[in-house]
């Protein structure tokens, strides 16, 4: 459901921005929404979901377009521990050329979203956010990781592209 729900998506959406009144698309979005958020709603939440929630809560970022900026790069901090997730994310994401954090810049490219946590008022307080972060066991696949989880947020702060290098 979730490599359903999110090739649905990735396809619908920079439908949407080119035709806001494609109701095709639109349908497609909300068939991947359901999909997506069905799924949402029975798993449980590792880094992306802790960060967004550090970062809204501690910063007073707006909750829809942090999760957004922070997902490339929360994937991304996992990608090494999650192989087969990242290839079958690969291969829901157009263009993503086999590599799925390639795709989700491409498609937030599409998308014309604004990227970075400075954009929506977050000042560049990187190391209390990452304490933050870390303060708090939680589940992830890989262990939390205080430097390179400053990285992440810095990276997410300045609206850089992801890249699996953390």
């Amino acid at each position: 459901m979730a490599i359903e729900g999110t090739r649905a998506l990735a396809t619908a959406l920079p439908q949407i921005i080119a035709d806001p009144s494609s109701n095709p698309a639109r349908s497609l979005a909300l068939y991947g929404a359901w999909l997506c958020g069905t799924c949402l709603g029975s798993v449980g939440m590792s880094i992306h979901h802790k960060l967004c929630h550090t970062l809204g809560g501690s910063f007073n970022v707006p909750h829809a377009e942090t999760h957004t900026a922070v997902l490339p790069h929360a994937i991304s901090y996992n990608a090494n521990e999650t192989p087969e997730a990242m290839i079958k994310l690969a291969e829901a994401l157009p263009e993503s050329n086999g590599n799925a954090i390639h795709g989700l810049n491409v498609l937030l490219r599409k998308l014309q979203v604004k990227r970075g946590l400075k954009d929506y008022g977050m000042k560049e307080d990187i190391d209390k956010a990452a304490e933050i972060a870390i303060s708090n066991s939680y589940w992830n696949p890989r262990e939390l990781e205080k430097e390179p989880i400053r990285e992440l947020i810095r990276r997410v702060w300045a609206g850089e592209p992801a890249r699996a290098d953390l």
